[in-house]
C-alpha cells in the first residue's frame, strides 16, 4: 500500500484539518473493518438517514448506543444464559461487538428502535441557520451617481 503525504494540503487550506486527518486515517488503516454484525445505511429523506444492524439474539438491555466526539458507538454484551443448554449447531452469533460510525458535522441521532432482531438508529442532519446559504441583495449605487451629475 502506498503512503500519501497530505502536508501540501495543510498549508493551502484553512479549517480542513479534520478532513485530511480522516483521509489519512482511512488510507493508513491496516486492519480491515469488522464484518459483524452486518448493517445497512439508508437515506430515508433529504436530511435523514437510518443505520440498521442485524442483532438477532440480543435484547435492548444487551445493547448500548452512545454518541461521543462526533462518533456513534454501538456495542453489545450478552449475559451468559446458555450455560445449561447443549447446542448441536449454533449458527446465530451472539458474540460481543463494538461498532463505530463517524458522524459528519451537524448530524445528530434522533432515536433508536429494536424490533424483529434489528436495531434501527435514525439520524438527522440539521444545518444551523448561520451555515445555510442566504441570498445577499445587491444595492444599486446609481441614484447617488445621478444626484452628483445634476
Amino acid at each position: 500500500m502506498r503512503g500519501y503525504d497530505f502536508a501540501p494540503l495543510y498549508r493551502a487550506t484553512v479549517g480542513f484539518d479534520r478532513i485530511t486527518d480522516l483521509m489519512d486515517r482511512a488510507l493508513s488503516a491496516d486492519v480491515a473493518q469488522p464484518s459483524y454484525p452486518p448493517y445497512n445505511i439508508e437515506k430515508t429523506a433529504e436530511n435523514a438517514y437510518r443505520i440498521s444492524l442485524a442483532v438477532a439474539g440480543f435484547t435492548p438491555d444487551d445493547l448500548s448506543v452512545e454518541v461521543k466526539d462526533n462518533a456513534l458507538h454501538i456495542s453489545a454484551r450478552r449475559k451468559d444464559e446458555d450455560g445449561d443448554r447443549a447446542f448441536l449447531h449454533r449458527g446465530i452469533a451472539t458474540r460481543a461487538f463494538d461498532r463505530r460510525f463517524a458522524l459528519a458535522d451537524h448530524v445528530r441521532v434522533s432515536g433508536a428502535t429494536h424490533e424483529h432482531g434489528m436495531l434501527h438508529i435514525d439520524l438527522v442532519r440539521e444545518m444551523p441557520e448561520a451555515l445555510k446559504p442566504r441570498r445577499i441583495e445587491i444595492a444599486s449605487s446609481r441614484p447617488a451617481l445621478e444626484s452628483q451629475v445634476q
